[in-house]
């Protein structure tokens, strides 16, 4: 999927073909419009009605109207994401070459002094491209703009008639904060708000002795609380997983005679790494060494600044019955399928 800024004449119009395209993306969401009574008729959406409307948006100077075409090679699985807005825009636009595909409307500034965040005042996905995927492209796409530009958080809303706008942004990874009406028709809504995390790629090893106990390290961390988890951490530029596992067992244990082994699994899962709001991605390995404690001397400091707090082998019934948190969570059941399986991934 392709971004573009829409862009108008120097009249403030928009241009013909751009304006029929853009028409022919909102009438493809008659169903929504339907629901949100923004046009007259939701049945017959015409190109004047979209100029004014996009007209009326785009004299705000904190509004942008993005929209998403095809790349040719975009796939997936997604419904239309059309919600509820509270102050931002309700429409779109579109140009190119490349087929019209979406639309985003987005506030950079709120009116509210109060409100810190952007928002996402509108988001359509043209009805034919429906469940491909392209709702959450567009959606990460936006979210990627804005934290780029240094924002951490956005927010949305979706009307209450909107049951499956609301169950697509949940999905997402958005969370109702309230529930109020649009200022501009008075329609009740939920208002949904997301943090904008840090992508994090991160490696990790699960050692285990002769017996198939696991080495774990305690930690604690302002967001999560205390867990406990394997070896390892975030990866350095250019490294591989494999490179990151190895060189990050080496520096937190101090077991240098240990290589990373078969691949066990995937993980993400979201924390806070020196207060920025983190998605990290895992990659977990298995290998296997004697039972001992970690290197102390230097590397007793390196694991503090850590975070680290602990450190136990871990008996497979033990971790099954662990009361503290364990990452990640499916630990025992992965590597008892490991053990039982010869192909050494046991995700695949």
């Amino acid at each position: 999927m392709q971004l573009e800024t829409l862009r108008t004449a120097e009249d403030g119009a928009i241009p013909g073909p751009l304006l029929a395209e853009v028409t022919a993306l909102h009438a493809s969401n008659r169903d929504f419009y339907a629901l949100s009574g923004d046009f007259p008729d939701a049945n017959d959406i015409r190109p004047e009605q979209v100029n004014a409307a996009l007209a009326v948006e785009l004299a705000n100077r904190d509004v942008e109207v993005l929209l998403a075409r095809e790349d040719g090679a975009d796939a997936g699985g997604d419904i239309n994401a059309g919600g509820g807005d509270i102050d931002a825009g309700k429409d779109c636009g579109g140009n190119g070459n490349r087929p019209l595909v979406g639309a985003a409307i987005t506030l950079a500034r709120h009116p509210d002094p109060a409100d810190p965040d952007p928002w996402i005042g509108l988001m359509l996905i043209d009805a034919g491209a429906q469940r491909r995927g392209y709702g959450r492209q567009l959606a990460a796409l936006v979210e990627e703009r804005f934290r780029q530009a240094g924002r951490t958080a956005v927010r949305l809303a979706v009307l209450d008639n909107n049951p499956g706008a609301l169950a697509f942004w949940t999905s997402l990874g958005y969370e109702v904060i309230e529930h109020r009406r649009d200022r501009q028709l008075g329609r009740p809504c939920a208002v949904l708000r997301k943090t904008l995390r840090t992508p994090r790629r991160a490696a990790r090893v699960a050692v285990l002795d002769p017996e198939g106990a696991v080495f774990l390290f305690q930690y604690v961390n302002d967001e999560v609380g205390v867990h406990w988890a394997l070896p390892g951490g975030g990866l350095e530029a250019d490294e591989t997983p494999r490179e990151g596992a190895l060189r990050e067992l080496r520096e937190e244990t101090g077991w240098t005679d240990l290589e990373p082994g078969a691949f066990l699994c995937d993980w993400e899962h979201d924390f806070t790494r020196a207060d920025i709001p983190v998605r990290q991605h895992d990659h977990i390995y298995v290998t296997r060494g004697p039972r001992r404690e970690p290197v102390g001397g230097l590397l007793a400091a390196a694991r503090a600044e850590e975070g680290i707090l602990a450190w136990r082998w871990w008996t497979r019934q033990e971790l099954t019955e662990a009361e503290e948190a364990v990452w990640p969570p499916a630990l025992p059941q992965l590597l008892t399928e490991f053990e039982g399986s010869g192909s050494g991934n046991p995700a695949a």
